[in-house]
């Protein structure tokens, strides 16, 4: 099967640790890609394991990250948020034909980096005495990928460079609490995750300008005004600047972080 039906294949695994294998499997050549095939979508995506317990934002609990458990839940929540990950990616490659081969190449390996940020932290998790699945969790990042599944120009815009880039500005503060907590480790794992995150949303700016330039809009004008339309969050600081800029967000782009959309 080419690239893209081999990332729709992964998505459907509800195993996280066979979803991870199946995606880290995937052959990230652009002779592979088939872009212009059009794939029917199945019945449910992406296939969830039974665990964990899909709760609201607003109802999961936040811990001590000083205890075990709490720490646990820590890791826990950012393993969510990657095994989400792992989904959008695999997600923007079948789903969208049409892109030159590149374009899933990229995605494709950015779904294997997610894989391995996974399975570190599903792993530290488990010499924490805990794995995967044993807190609640929310679907915050998957429901911005049903409203966009349309639109690649949204789903560009509102998933790595929004939601994702939310991580940029997250990620040290998380890594000193693991610290401070003493779980080098876990920062370790968080320091490997921001390098990494970087290098994805600089991949959602690079092909969201190149698809803007396609259509002949301004990425700028373009992002508030998607933003309005799917009810993107606004964007709270402190920002990481310095890890922003790295992802490839200009000085424009910087200067109107938070403002109302």
């Amino acid at each position: 099967m080419s690239l893209r039906a081999n990332a729709l294949s992964a998505l459907q695994i509800r195993s996280p640790a066979e979803k991870c294998t199946a995606t880290r499997a995937l052959r990230c050549d652009d002779r592979e890609v088939d872009p212009d095939a059009a794939l029917a979508e199945p019945a449910q995506l992406p296939c969830r394991p039974d665990r964990p317990i899909l709760v609201s934002v607003l109802k999961v609990q936040k811990r001590s990250a000083h205890t075990v458990e709490g720490r646990a839940a820590l890791l826990h929540s950012l393993a969510h948020i990657e095994l989400n990950a792992i989904d959008l990616a695999l997600d923007i490659v079948w789903r969208f034909p049409g892109m030159p081969p590149q374009f899933y190449v990229d995605w494709a390996i950015v779904a294997q980096e997610e894989a391995l940020h996974f399975t570190l932290l599903s792993d530290h998790l488990a010499e924490l005495g805990y794995l995967y699945g044993d807190f609640p969790a929310h679907t915050g990042l998957w429901d911005m990928a049903q409203r966009t599944r349309g639109d690649l120009l949204a789903r560009l815009a509102l998933v790595p460079r929004t939601l994702e880039a939310r991580g940029l500005d997250a990620s040290p503060p998380v890594r000193d609490k693991l610290l401070s907590a003493g779980d080098k480790r876990g920062a370790e794992i968080l320091s490997i995750i921001l390098k990494d995150e970087i290098g994805h949303v600089a991949t959602g700016n690079r092909w969201y300008r190149w698809l803007c330039h396609q259509r002949g809009l301004d990425p700028i004008a373009s992002y508030k005004a998607l933003a309005a339309q799917y009810s993107a969050p606004r964007l709270r600081g402190p920002f990481n600047l310095e890890a922003r800029r790295a992802a490839g967000f200009d000085e424009a782009e910087l200067a109107a972080l938070g403002q109302d959309i």
